[in-house]
């Protein structure tokens, strides 16, 4: 396993380490060094692995003689595959100001319609490297937080009362100082993040909010008109709380949140399913939902019922006449846990108000 202290990933953390003379077995992740050509040819770059990193023509020769492994920066990409950070949504966004179709999240989902089945292994190898990279931004990101999963439905708008109880709780969860992780898209997983966002605000800041957001309540027409919506409420209350949002462009006609304060958004669907459910140690909450959420719901069963991923986490079912009657998930997670070390880590509750007290119960 590589040691995260040999991975450089400023500009500053490279000019720190090259100050003592040696690159050696250091990984340089996605650094612009155009202006460190003297350094690069002064320092020692043996075993050195350069990941995007834009350099001058005789850095590049002099770093790779040295032994090093170059990967040069990819042109004409509309995302970064060697990216060391997860995403804002200043970055994902940019550009909205001319529409949706002029933003890096809806070009990068351009340039995956076009390549996903072309058979080119070189497509194949971009996607693969860009969402290992967001793993280990995600990993350096979540280090030592207690984060806690919540799962829903795309389709919740933004002017029903279940939107209104989704973003309550991911405000309840964020200031009981759990960090709050959804799958990043609209609908249930907006408005959790949209809670966690408005957590360090007052609490008449949601219901203002709300009252913003319900001018366009759903991306369905106009993507454009309901990003903008979300950023007027960025603008109203900058600042906001902290909170993840783990989208993919696999579902890439769903935009991704602007109320997470971080992205690791992928191409992969099932390794951004599999990531997400596995960093939510402190539990995972499902609000109502269809087939995807029914999917997530067993996806976190299965460690637990196997224990793989060692004690399991609390799983909270919300809204007892769903989940038993409309898609009945409960009785069937009961059957599966009876017996086994998962039984008192689950539990199905009518509301959202209940979440944060069972969940501190299992705790």
């Amino acid at each position: 396993m590589v040691n995260a202290d040999i991975e450089i990933e400023t500009l500053a953390e490279f000019d720190q380490v090259v100050a003592r003379g040696s690159l050696s077995g250091y990984r340089i992740q996605s650094v612009n060094l155009l202006e460190r050509t003297f350094a690069l040819l002064s320092a020692d770059t043996s075993a050195a692995v350069f990941l995007g990193c834009a350099m001058e023509p005789d850095a590049s020769v002099k770093v790779r003689a040295d032994g090093a492994l170059v990967f040069p920066p990819v042109p004409d990409l509309p995302f970064n595959p060697y990216r060391s950070l997860l995403y804002t949504p200043e970055e994902l966004f940019a550009g909205l100001p001319a529409g949706y179709e002029a933003t890096p999240d809806a070009q990068a989902y351009a340039w995956f319609q076009e390549t996903k089945a072309d058979g080119d292994v070189f497509s194949s190898m971009l996607r693969s490297i860009h969402d290992d990279a967001i793993s280990d931004a995600l990993d350096e990101h979540l280090a030592g937080a207690r984060v806690v999963g919540v799962m829903g439905g795309h389709a919740m708008s933004r002017g029903g009362a279940e939107y209104h109880g989704a973003a309550e709780l991911g405000r309840a969860l964020t200031r009981s100082g759990l960090t709050v992780a959804t799958g990043g898209g609209p609908g249930a997983m907006e408005a959790a993040n949209l809670g966690a966002y408005l957590a360090p605000a007052p609490d008449e800041a949601l219901p203002e909010a709300l009252e913003l957001l319900a001018k366009a309540p759903s991306f369905a027409p106009s993507v454009s008109d309901w990003a903008r919506a979300a950023f007027a409420v960025r603008d109203r209350w900058p600042g906001g709380g902290d909170s993840v949002g783990i989208p993919t462009w696999f579902y890439g006609h769903e935009p991704p949140n602007a109320f997470a304060a971080h992205s690791g958004k992928y191409f992969a669907n099932a390794t951004r399913e599999d990531g997400l459910l596995a960093r939510s140690t402190a539990g995972v909450v499902f609000l109502p939902g269809a087939a995807g959420t029914v999917q997530e719901i067993f996806d976190s069963a299965t460690p637990n019922y196997y224990s793989s991923r060692g004690e399991p986490a609390p799983m909270i079912l919300v809204d007892r006449a769903h989940w038993t009657e409309h898609l009945p998930a409960w009785p069937l997670l009961q059957a599966l846990a009876r017996g086994r070390a998962m039984e008192s880590r689950i539990a199905l509750v009518d509301s959202v108000d209940e979440v944060p007290d069972v969940l501190a119960s299992m705790a």
